[in-house]
């Protein structure tokens, strides 16, 4: 492959990041599509949560075994980004999307077919593929709808995301093991009409992979970025509970976690109007400083100003991360550098649980916010980095 013009540095305070999207018919009738379906998509990943008590109940099955079945979906999720990045160089945006919709509306029905623990693990890897189709499905959509406005047009679709975290427990509230799942499936049929009644883009580009940008000091920079986007968000939903547990009870837990989740829809919308590298250094401070005194505060008032905080920064370091990736990645090289990212940040998702317990098992909850201060160092590295090599192309 021929060497490729160096990328654009992601921290040049470049004025495109912060016009508003190229508005055309297409992208207007495109836009509440994209949106509704990120609702979609995003309550597929929290709708098993309130039902994992009952499910322990019908299988026997132990804590552990449940803790894992809510983990499959991510890790089926790395291997869908793979299909969706395959489809979408093709040119079939659109049959990702659908795909996407399909399977996730399939694998939700499997819940209500079988309570075999092998079937219910197979079933929801089925809808963490479909999710990872869907997934860059929508994001490569904004690509041909949005080009030069995708920053500001992806922020928003973020916050969608954080809306459908607050719709999918409230599906998983219903009663039983098998409604809240049928209910969703239903949701998902739904919107395969919805997906089909997608317009044309004027002129939509042609993806192509490339190997080259991920080595880029940028596309690392926001590699990384994401994965502490992400990371944040798993401690927050894996650990921040138990420790609230303490003083909250599971209803109060849950109203502050969907009220966390609508301020993250803000925040991440309100970053797309900010230069990404501004974004992401509010994330960066926001998660540090808010996981740090969630952990060492003992009392709901100091617990609920930390959320806040959280919210703020998780939203602004997504949004960020995003905005880093678009200004190092030409968008018609992007496939390969979009699915590896996004790879990298469900990788962050998985990561924050675990080494955020065993922070908080060994060392107390006092010292939470220690595991995204360490990212934090190896992103200023990169940073740096990036200037460098930026003066060096100069």
């Amino acid at each position: 492959m021929a060497s490729a013009p160096s990328p654009p540095d992601p921290l040049s305070e470049s004025p495109h990041q912060v016009l508003a999207p190229p508005v055309s018919r297409g992208s207007r009738r495109a836009y509440p599509i994209l949106l509704a379906l990120a609702v979609v998509d995003s309550a597929a990943y929290s709708v098993i949560a309130p039902v994992l008590p009952a499910l322990r109940q019908v299988t026997g099955a132990g804590v552990a075994t449940m803790s894992l079945l809510a983990g499959v979906f991510p890790f089926a999720m790395l291997g869908g980004l793979v299909l969706a990045g395959r489809l979408v160089h093709a040119g079939r945006t659109r049959l990702c999307i659908v795909v996407g919709l399909s399977g996730l509306a399939v694998g939700s029905f499997g819940f209500a077919v079988d309570d075999r623990l092998a079937w219910l693990f197979a079933v929801r890897a089925v809808m963490g593929i479909c999710s990872g189709c869907l997934w860059l499905g929508l994001t490569f959509s904004v690509l041909e709808y949005w080009p030069g406005g995708e920053y500001r047009t992806l922020s928003r679709i973020y916050a969608a995301y954080s809306v459908g975290a607050m719709a999918g427990p409230l599906l998983g509230a219903l009663h039983g093991v098998h409604a809240p799942f049928i209910a969703y499936a239903v949701i998902a049929l739904v919107g395969i009409p919805i997906a089909l009644a997608l317009p044309k883009p004027s002129a939509p580009p042609v993806f192509q992979r490339d190997r080259q940008v991920l080595r880029s000091p940028g596309f690392q920079l926001s590699a990384v970025a994401m994965l502490f986007a992400m990371m944040s968000f798993g401690v927050v939903d894996g650990v921040l509970p138990l420790h609230f547990a303490s003083q909250m009870t599971q209803t109060q837990i849950g109203i502050a976690f969907s009220a966390t989740a609508l301020l993250i829809a803000f925040s991440s919308a309100a970053a797309g109007n900010r230069r990404a590298n501004l974004a992401l250094s509010i994330g960066v401070v926001g998660v540090v400083v808010g996981l740090s005194v969630a952990g060492a505060g003992l009392s709901i008032p100091v617990w609920l100003v930390a959320l806040v905080i959280v919210a703020v920064g998780e939203g602004a370091s997504t949004t960020g991360a995003t905005g880093v990736l678009l200004e190092s990645v030409p968008t018609d090289r992007i496939v390969t550098a979009l699915v590896v990212w996004s790879q990298i940040g469900i990788l962050g998702y998985v990561i924050g649980p675990v080494a955020g317990g065993l922070i908080a098992q060994h060392a107390g909850y006092a010292w939470l916010g220690v595991l995204p201060f360490a990212v934090a160092l190896v992103m200023a590295a990169l940073a740096v980095r990036t200037r460098r090599s930026r003066s060096q192309r100069h």
